[in-house]
């Protein structure tokens, strides 16, 4: 099976308040599928992670073996690649959760996009909001 792109975003009104999550999964410049959820009282950071989690999920689901992440998140991307630490604890609980997902993958990659370039993430993202 072809590998798929996964665009992810989250989103908090307040920080933390009401919260929601946006994925949208792409193989050769088509969306295959999309995600948009509420997820509850989260702090921003927590629903970007959540995003991520769920695309993951969504792209295993649909039984794809190679990703490229795109999510205009640096701190998480430079979480996932290493660059940064996880503190918070409660990041830190998704965080295994994607680093267990991961192992599930031939091939994984992180890269991080200016705002302009994950539109339709944070679209799917604030429909939910």
């Amino acid at each position: 099976m072809s590998s798929v792109i996964i665009f992810t975003d989250g989103a908090s009104k307040g920080n933390p308040g009401p919260a929601s999550i946006g994925a949208s999964l792409v193989v050769d410049e088509k969306e295959v599928a999309w995600i948009s959820e509420s997820i509850g009282q989260a702090t921003n950071n927590i629903a970007e992670y959540t995003a991520l989690l769920e695309g993951l999920r969504k792209a295993q689901e649909l039984g794809y073996q190679e990703v490229l992440v795109k999510a205009d998140s640096e701190l998480m991307v430079k979480q996932l690649n290493g660059e940064y630490r996880v503190k918070n604890p409660d990041i830190k609980v998704i965080f295994l959760k994607v680093q267990e997902l991961i192992k599930e993958f031939d091939k994984i990659s992180f890269t991080h996009v200016r705002r302009e370039f994950n539109q339709r993430a944070d679209q799917l993202a604030n429909l939910a909001l």
